[in-house]
């Protein structure tokens, strides 16, 4: 017997998982996500939260690249705190509740974030990347293809 007791915000998400719906102001833009990946259609009651954010995540990073010219790539800027942008290198998580984004930030230290699900809120930045003789760095594919092993 399931003892787990949930909120009727996490039972109407986990009755909704997945779907996605945007509106911009533009009709014409294409900068929003418009479909679930097919590995990502089905709920699925094992996921953690932090594996749910991660991929979740992950389409939006990827979404994000896809907007960029070759000169750039994409960081994430923190909000609510001093934590600044930081440009995504990689991503991970840990079961049940903690997301983590590693990288390095604008003066070019190694920086990693430990985040738990519950108080993450990324904003997705472009930035110039480092080198101009060096492809731009496409981090979000590399996470989505992990995704489907």
């Amino acid at each position: 017997m399931d003892n787990k007791i949930s909120t009727s915000a996490e039972a109407v998400e986990a009755a909704a998982l997945p779907c996605v719906h945007e509106v911009h102001a533009d009709p014409e833009a294409k900068n929003g996500l418009t479909e679930v990946p097919e590995q990502l259609q089905k709920t699925d009651g094992a996921k953690s939260q932090a594996r749910w954010a991660y991929e979740r995540l992950i389409l939006y990073i990827q979404n994000f690249e896809k907007q960029l010219d070759s000169e750039h790539e994409v960081a994430m800027g923190f909000v609510g705190g001093d934590a600044g942008v930081l440009r995504i290198e990689g991503m991970g998580y840990y079961d049940p509740d903690i997301v983590t984004f590693y990288g390095t930030d604008g003066a070019g230290a190694k920086t990693q974030l430990v985040q738990h699900v519950s108080q993450m809120n990324v904003m997705l930045r472009a930035l110039p990347k480092p080198r101009e003789e060096v492809p731009a760095n496409r981090i979000g594919f590399r996470l989505a293809s992990d995704l489907e092993t």
